[in-house]
């Protein structure tokens, strides 16, 4: 396969920063273009993260040097550089927005972290295990864009990442409302312990559009393609509350769900350790191998201990049980800025670049 030449546009951001370290050894992708701010633009890499690099890895040598250009004034430039982009920008939504836009009708195809374009009903918001048939609604965009190579597919909500995929494999039991309580680490808000002090020894009741997003995305991403959009399932109905709290990586979830059709706990232990979806079928490199781990111990998963499960990429969960309102609950964790933001995002890529989208 050849390699893919990459733009970050947001490069100097936590998310940017993260899409940064796990391409750098690819086996398809080579990034060749970094996109920021005005504020950024002229220096190299390292000099316009300053002393705000975030990651645990250094900063990627084939990278550190690369000049930053303006993520704006610069499109003409950046696009004749690059097969695709990722985006991970912050700006205001409506920003974001013309901004995607605008790299897709440059015949650029954008793979965004943003939340802008989800509720676009041509926009495919793709968890590659789950729904990775959404991608049928690209040839829909590209005709309203007017574009030939360019479209925009956009990663949920990083939160998501940690409970749909545990509901997912039992939709077809009539699971007919979910409660999930999300438990979310202050990487998912851009921050460090050192750039978020006020987070120490705390806990923050609010999360500012999360709650919607938890409620809204899951609808998009099980509904069905008709006439060229995406149309949200109806069902279940989710209710969800959203708290900060003082870890660096991992949101975790306390959830509970109802049945129309009852079957044990075993049974939908069995159910998570046999799902699989397109990622691991056509083997796409970010992919886990076993996508969902149950763990049987008590006490488990624990963000510390089970975030970075193969590679940051597989799902957690444990403590399944019946409950006296719901029916059953459990616990579950995803590393949010690896399978819930850059990795989500990497690996919805790879779907794309497999079934032909970026050439």
């Amino acid at each position: 396969m050849k390699k893919y030449r990459v733009g970050i546009i947001g490069c100097t951001g936590m998310v940017g920063q993260r899409f940064a370290v796990i391409l750098e050894n690819h086996p398809w992708f080579q990034v060749t273009t970094l996109a920021a701010s005005a504020r950024s633009a002229g220096k190299s890499y390292q000099e316009a993260l300053g002393g705000r690099w975030a990651m645990k890895q250094p900063i990627p040598a084939s990278m550190a040097n690369l000049p930053v250009y303006d993520a704006e004034k610069d499109i003409d430039g950046i696009v004749s550089q690059v097969d695709f982009v990722f985006c991970a920008v912050n700006m205001k939504k409506e920003d974001i927005k013309a901004l995607e836009e605008m790299y897709a009708k440059h015949e650029c195809p954008v793979i965004s972290n943003n939340s802008a374009h989800r509720s676009t009903p041509d926009v495919p918001m793709i968890i590659p295990e789950l729904n990775a048939d959404h991608a049928q609604v690209i040839e829909h965009q590209r005709k309203r864009l007017g574009t030939k190579r360019g479209f925009i597919a956009v990663k949920c909500n990083c939160s998501l990442q940690s409970y749909v995929p545990a509901i997912h494999p039992l939709l077809d039991l009539g699971v007919s409302k979910v409660l999930a309580c999300t438990y979310q680490a202050i990487s998912g808000a851009g921050k460090t312990f050192e750039t978020m002090p006020e987070i120490v020894d705390n806990v923050i009741p609010y999360i500012g559009g999360e709650e919607e997003k938890s409620e809204q995305e899951p609808l998009k991403i099980w509904g069905h393609v008709e006439n060229g959009v995406i149309v949200n399932a109806s069902s279940p109905s989710i209710t969800a509350q959203c708290l900060r709290v003082p870890v660096s990586d991992g949101h975790m979830a306390a959830v509970f769900f109802s049945l129309d059709r009852k079957i044990s706990t075993e049974e939908i232990i069995e159910r998570w350790a046999k799902f699989k979806g397109p990622a691991q079928e056509l083997e796409l490199p970010s992919a886990p191998k076993q996508f969902i781990h149950y763990f049987t111990e008590s006490d488990r998963p624990q963000t510390k201990l089970d975030r970075d499960l193969e590679g940051g990429m597989a799902v957690s969960v444990g403590r399944l049980r019946p409950d006296t309102q719901y029916d059953y609950k459990f616990v579950c964790l995803s590393h949010n800025t690896l399978r819930g933001a850059a990795g989500g995002g990497l690996l919805m890529a790879e779907l794309l670049c497999k079934k032909g989208y970026f050439d």
